[in-house]
């Protein structure tokens, strides 16, 4: 490594904990949520240094971009609702909030203690699991090793990831949140400059999400990353009030929100029909139903991540 890179590499490690403890510390919420998505993606950096662009892309996408934007979202609701100095019992909400931040170290230190303890005890020598993963990717289907794990290997890790999304809309839901676009809102023609950029974006970011899709078998890239960025272009969408739910269509985003999650299922039931494991692909099929899982996918995990930020439920005609 040479002097400039160990530099970098040692500013940026010295940075993501400082931004952490600001963002877990800071007084306004505001200023909280954009130390957040700095720290963001700062965290998608450092994966870039260690060489896991896969990861840095969902970080950037996810981890940052809209899960900031949520937070963005959820003060602005705060805002608009007002907040009560007092809870139930009476007791005052700066005296709450004192008491959040002290548990705040000694929380963070049992998880750096936790995360120690772990690392001393991994097996000496460490197991090789990229080795043992370069040495199956010629039966997974796929030639990227990333996809080959969630997809293949560790399948049952993203089936879960994808049941917690769907769980977390759910939940979503049945707190009967008011819906982002106000009644009052005129449309586009009151921010005629986002909605311009956004119709200059909006065709860009699908074929940035198609490309991810495609390219995730064999390079950085799937799922996630492509359906982070589809509900980047439906945040923005709402955020330029070009994207709403009228009543009616409520059946029809609910089917796209679970097609992902059900077609996994059907995909593993399908293999234990044939007398296969639960989600143990046929040799001759695996690329095929890789790239089908891969696509449902995008698309309920980009519906997922734009409901979340619209957070009302769809309402149905009667």
């Amino acid at each position: 490594m040479t002097v400039p890179g160990f530099l970098f590499d040692a500013l940026l490690a010295a940075a993501l904990p400082l931004l952490a403890w600001r963002a877990i510390s800071a007084r306004e919420l505001f200023a909280g949520v954009v130390v957040f998505i700095s720290f963001g993606l700062l965290v998608a950096l450092a994966w870039v240094r260690l060489g896991a662009p896969d990861i840095a892309l969902a970080e950037a996408a996810i981890g940052a971009g809209l899960t900031g934007a949520l937070f963005l979202n959820t003060i602005g609701r705060l805002n608009t609702s007002g907040s009560e100095e007092t809870d139930e019992r009476g007791e005052p909400a700066e005296r709450r909030s004192k008491l959040a931040r002290a548990l705040v170290a000694p929380a963070t230190l049992g998880l750096g203690l936790a995360l120690a303890w772990s690392l001393l005890s991994l097996p000496e020598p460490p197991v090789g699991l990229g080795e043992r993963v370069g040495e199956a990717i010629p039966r997974s289907g796929v030639s990227h090793p990333v996809t080959a794990v969630l997809l293949n290997f560790r399948s049952y890790d993203t089936l879960l990831e994808v049941g917690v999304l769907l769980l977390a809309i759910v939940a979503v839901w049945a707190l009967r949140l008011p819906r982002y676009r106000r009644e009052e809102d005129p449309g586009p023609a009151r921010a005629p400059v986002l909605a311009g950029l956004v119709r200059l974006l909006a065709p860009v970011m699908v074929l940035v999400t198609c490309y991810l899709l495609w390219a995730g078998t064999t390079l950085p890239g799937g799922a996630f990353q492509a359906g982070a960025v589809l509900g980047a272009l439906g945040v923005l969408l709402l955020l330029a009030n070009m994207l709403d739910l009228p009543a009616g269509h409520g059946g029809a985003l609910r089917l796209g929100l679970a097609v992902g999650f059900g077609v996994f299922i059907a995909v593993g039931a399908a293999a234990l029909l044939a007398g296969r494991v639960f989600l143990d692909y046929p040799p001759q099929m695996t690329y095929g139903l890789i790239l089908l899982v891969e696509a449902v996918l995008t698309l309920s995990i980009g519906l997922t991540l734009a409901a979340l930020f619209y957070a009302a439920p769809p309402e149905d005609e009667r």
